[in-house]
């Protein structure tokens, strides 16, 4: 999907449709975040519409994702160059050629930085007018300049004036630029046909009488105008700089109160913060990190949402979101007080990660989804339900129901988790239905529960057995004795088990028993762990041509339950 939108970018900016190059290039950046030619392409479609500080902000990400790329510095140099600040597009092209000496575009780049730092600066208010970075967006506001610049001979004249603000001379004539002029410089330019009340003009006015108005007359007005209007775009430019100085402060200020805890006094500044400077995203953050230390989680989760919301519109930094969502979804986790309140968190911090992928995000939503599970688990739990559910599962075991019997028990161990008793019925029934690492899996579970009921141990070695495992199933009813001495399905269980060991021992095996067994032996962790054992295989091998060393290996009880174990999976025969 992400290439297919890039292509649909690139064949809009091959056809000089800059504006849908743009669209196309950030479909495909929401659906690949992390790739650096979607944000060098777009970043080459914002600069072609003279939208010098998003094609900077994309250059910028490219560099981020891809430093050791020439080309990301390439349309650095180009953003930088576009807003003139020359001295950056030198170091930034510059920077380039560090990596690649002989790229041609950053060379050219960089000389053209140094021709534009070298060229002084206009004089002209209509120089000023047409070189501002912002000069589409102005033209685009004015309705009738938004429909001139439908026709691309238009755009291409408004493209070379704005390149060489001396070719306006050459279109005087036009009143298309005439009008352009006019809402650059905020003023009003009277034309041909500019005013429809022109026509309504008295028809006894001759034209000396127009004539007799010199033109010299409105001249230095207009001047007055652009160098007032110059004026105070400046000191608005001043003033905007100093509250997001000041802002700054106040933000650095709300951190240091925050670390200190003092919680209303960091929300003072914060707040302070964002009253002087509301593009900065971080403020909100910041000041929704302090609710929610205050356990005013409604008061966080408004600020992160409003963070969200007004980082989507300053298209802020990608990390910046995600954190806004991941206090959210910290605030909504905080907030829960059963199961489902769960949902919306987690659905938060899901949101989050597909932002940014942060461990610390991927940690809190790990946390939610176990939190959220407990809870169910806890929401279920009914002792009485779980003992009826056990007993319709008993009544269905008895006439060999064992499926549905299944099904019960496990409606009886949701309803009761800690019940050793349907763990084991449960054991029982996977052990009817041949399912042994499901019943070896309970009988385990019930013992833990209750290390001191027989049945686990009769379960778990039934089990063993069933899989011809008869050391493993004689160790589990010996254990089981420890508990219950006379218990006498335990008894029976070892003499079964003793009975096919010692059959082992005599190899009264078929031989195609005896295949059988050792194949399944060999797949044996412990098994392999002995055969692997460099002791244990030179006794293996003194049994067989050194009887004398045989003798001492025999007093050996590790040794020997080694032996015996490889006795009884098969592998090992006594002559």
């Amino acid at each position: 999907m992400a290439e297919e939108a890039k292509a649909k970018g690139n064949a809009a900016f091959s056809a000089g449709d800059f504006a849908a190059a743009v669209r196309h290039f950030s479909d495909a950046i929401a659906l690949s975040p992390s790739n650096h030619v979607l944000y060098s392409n777009r970043s080459a479609a914002h600069a072609s519409l003279q939208n010098y500080a998003e094609a900077l902000a994309d250059a910028q990400k490219t560099v981020d994702l891809k430093p050791d790329w020439p080309k990301a510095y390439s349309r650095l140099g180009a953003a930088h160059l576009g807003l003139r600040r020359h001295r950056d597009a030198f170091s930034a092209y510059k920077t380039g050629l560090q990596l690649d000496p002989d790229n041609a575009a950053l060379k050219s780049g960089l000389a053209d930085a140094q021709a534009a730092a070298s060229r002084p600066p206009p004089t002209s208010p209509f120089a000023t007018a047409f070189s501002g970075p912002d000069m589409w967006a102005r033209l685009t506001a004015d309705p009738t300049a938004r429909a001139n610049l439908q026709d691309p001979e238009f755009v291409k004249i408004m493209q070379d004036i704005q390149k060489d603000p001396n070719k306006f001379n050459l279109h005087l004539s036009d009143q298309r630029v005439m009008h352009a002029i006019g809402v650059l410089l905020n003023v009003k330019i009277q034309t041909p046909n500019h005013d429809e009340n022109d026509h309504d003009a008295d028809d006894d006015v001759s034209e000396d009488e127009v004539v007799s108005q010199p033109e010299s007359e409105h001249e230095p007005e207009a001047a007055v105008e652009v160098a007032e209007e110059e004026e105070e775009e400046e000191e608005e430019e001043k003033e905007t700089r100093d509250r997001k100085g000041q802002a700054q402060k106040e933000k650095e200020a709300g951190n240091a109160a925050y670390k200190k805890k003092d919680f209303e006094t960091a929300i003072g500044h914060y707040s302070k913060a964002l009253e002087l400077d509301d593009e900065d995203i971080s403020y909100l953050t910041n000041r929704a990190a302090v609710y929610l230390e205050m356990g005013k989680f409604e008061d966080c989760i408004k600020d992160c949402e409003k963070a969200v919301e007004r980082g989507k519109e300053l298209r802020s930094d990608y990390k910046m979101i995600a954190r806004a969502l991941t206090r959210k979804g910290t605030a909504l986790a905080k907030m829960a007080k059963c199961s489902k309140d769960f949902e919306p968190a987690i659905e938060i911090f899901q949101k989050a990660l597909t932002e940014n992928r942060n461990p610390d995000t991927l940690k809190k939503l790990n946390e939610a989804e176990k939190a959220k599970k407990e809870l169910e688990q806890q929401e279920y739990f009914d002792p009485k339900l779980a003992d009826e559910a056990r007993e319709k599962g008993n009544e269905l075991f008895k006439q060999q129901k064992y499926p549905e019997a299944t099904k019960h028990y496990t409606e009886a161990i949701k309803r009761n988790p800690k019940d050793a008793k349907a763990y084991s019925n449960r054991a029982a029934c996977y052990t009817k239905l041949g399912a042994m690492p499901e019943g070896l899996k309970d009988a385990e579970k019930c013992i833990e529960l209750d290390p001191t009921f027989s049945k686990g141990y009769t379960r778990k070695g039934a089990v063993q057995f069933s899989m011809k495992e008869y050391d493993k199933a004689l160790e589990t009813y010996r254990e089981g004795l420890k508990h219950d001495p006379n218990n006498q399905e335990l008894l029976d269980g070892i003499r079964r088990c003793v009975e096919q060991i010692n059959k082992a021992s005599r190899g009264d095996f078929t031989p195609e028993e005896l295949k059988e067994r050792q194949a399944k032996a060999m797949q044996d962790p412990e098994i392999q762990s002995i055969l692997q054992d460099p002791v244990m295989t030179q006794v293996l091998t003194d049994f067989q041509e050194n009887p004398r060393a045989a003798e001492e290996h025999v007093k050996n009880p590790m040794v020997m339950n080694k032996i015996q174990k490889l006795i009884s999976a098969g592998i090992v025969q006594m002559r």
